[in-house]
Parts: structure tokens; C-alpha cells; sequence
């Protein structure tokens, strides 16, 4: 084999991971783009961290994300960009000084119980304590079957019940809470190994992550065949799967799969399982 044709091999390797994925669709100025040409903060966030998580180089998406923090008006994409810059190594101020702001009487921040969970997030990660009011706030709404929705009164689904458990438990919480949120995401497995988002919708990639997140963040065993099913999900060019039965999105996804892979939980931090 020509010293060419071996150097094409290797970086063909290397590029048919899923990092190499990642990493392969940063713009030059730090965003990150989906296949169909969509990216933005949002998007940007969701890679650094999943890279971060995998301890590769996110490139200049921490710059990108910096001199896009004007563009960021839903509650739960200030928090989310303030914990993807916080995790790469900045501190956010003017992005935590926006989340205190959202900070309401009753506990909530923002208007969703989703929102608070994120605000809790993006503040530990920062290094900073979560309001107790806020942790009082996401347990009140812990429904009856051990899940959170994302809205008070709402469905209880996977996605929000396993990010809530890593606030949870990134805030000191321990116990009953935390054990029947992971009884109902074990009641989310299918046969295949894979996590559905709400019963009857069959597994998916990112539902099967989160809960993998979960499982991490609570110390607790991850449940057989969850990291199978992922690895079942990945294409030939590194991304992944949404399901067995549709292709989507694919940086959003393998960004989110990233973690859960490296046994990382959020706040991301120095621990692995």
C-alpha cells in the first residue's frame, strides 16, 4: 500500500467515528451544521458537549457560542449554552446572571418544570449551588409513576425524567426520588435494549442515552443492553440512528449519544462509570 493510499485509509478511520463525525461537521467558525444545512447555538451546544464528554476538542464552538449568547431568547437555550461554555472551561456570567433573573417566587426557573431542571444544570456546572427552592420546586412534580414531564401536569417521558434526576442528584438528592425515577425508566425498556421516550413509541437513540445518563448520574448499574442498542444505531460514517426505523438529525443525535457512551452524566465532571 502507497504511503497516500495508507494515509486515506487512516483518516477514512478516523472520520467513521463518531467524534470524527462530529468534528468533521464544524463550519469554519466554530458552529456545528446538520447534513440538511441547520445550526445554530442550540445545535453548537449540544457537540461541544458530547465531544467535551468524549474528551475531544470541541475546536472554536466555544468562541462561536460566546459571540452568540445575544441570538439566545428561550429560557432553556440561555441555560443550555451556559453549560456548554461552562464545561468548556468559561465562565458564563452574563448568561447566569440571566438564569438568576428567571428565578421565580415559587421555585420554578423560567416557566417549565423543564426549564428549572436546566437552570439547576447550567448553575452546577458552573460551580454554583442550586436554589433549594428550585430542588424543592422539581420535586413537587415528580408524577405518581416516579417521572418528570417537561410541563406541570404534563405526560411524564423519559428524556425529562433522566435530565431531571442528574440536577437531582448533582443537588446533594438521594433516595426514594431518585429510586422511582429509575423504576419508571426501567418501565420505558424495550426487548431490544433500548429506551423509548413514552410508552408504545418503541426505543430510540437519544431516549436510550439519556437513560443511560440517569443511570450514571445515580450510580447505579447501567440497565443490559442499552449501550448494545446504541451501538446497534450507528451508521458507517460514525453518526447515529434516531431509531431502527428512521435517520435524523444525525449531529444533534451523536451528539447526545456521546456522553452516555463515556459514561458521562450531567454536569459533566472529572468521574466516569
Amino acid at each position: 500500500m502507497g504511503v497516500r493510499l495508507a494515509a486515506a485509509v487512516a483518516a477514512t478511520a478516523i472520520a467513521a467515528t463518531p467524534v470524527g463525525f462530529l468534528q468533521g461537521r464544524q463550519a469554519p467558525g466554530g458552529s456545528f451544521v446538520e447534513p440538511s444545512g441547520s445550526s445554530g447555538p442550540q445545535l453548537t451546544a449540544w457537540a461541544a458537549l458530547g465531544l467535551k464528554a468524549a474528551g475531544a476538542s470541541p475546536g472554536r464552538a466555544l468562541d462561536y457560542l460566546v459571540a452568540h449568547e445575544g441570538e439566545l431568547t428561550e429560557v432553556t437555550d440561555v441555560e443550555l449554552v451556559a453549560l456548554a461554555e461552562s464545561a468548556l472551561g468559561r465562565r458564563p456570567d452574563r448568561l447566569l446572571a440571566r438564569i438568576r433573573r428567571f428565578q421565580r417566587p415559587g421555585g420554578a426557573i423560567g416557566p417549565t418544570v423543564n426549564s428549572t431542571i436546566w437552570g439547576i444544570l447550567a448553575l452546577r456546572q458552573a460551580g454554583e449551588p442550586a436554589p433549594r427552592i428550585a430542588v424543592r420546586f422539581v420535586l413537587r412534580r415528580q408524577a405518581r409513576s416516579g417521572g418528570w414531564a417537561w410541563y406541570a401536569g404534563g405526560r411524564p417521558d423519559s428524556n425529562d425524567t433522566a435530565a431531571a434526576v442528574q440536577a437531582l442528584r448533582s443537588s446533594g438528592v438521594r433516595g426514594a426520588p431518585i429510586s422511582r425515577a429509575l423504576a419508571y425508566l426501567n418501565g420505558l425498556r424495550s426487548r431490544d435494549g433500548g429506551f423509548e421516550l413514552t410508552p408504545g413509541r418503541g426505543s430510540d437513540t437519544q431516549s436510550t442515552a439519556w437513560a443511560i445518563q440517569a443511570f450514571i448520574a445515580a450510580g447505579k448499574p447501567v440497565p443490559r443492553g442499552a449501550r448494545a442498542y446504541l451501538q446497534r444505531m450507528r451508521r458507517g460514517d460514525g453518526s447515529f440512528r434516531y431509531s431502527k426505523r428512521y435517520a435524523t438529525t444525525p449531529v444533534w443525535v451523536t451528539a447526545q449519544v456521546l456522553p452516555a457512551l463515556a459514561g458521562r452524566a450531567f454536569p459533566l465532571s472529572n468521574s466516569r462509570r
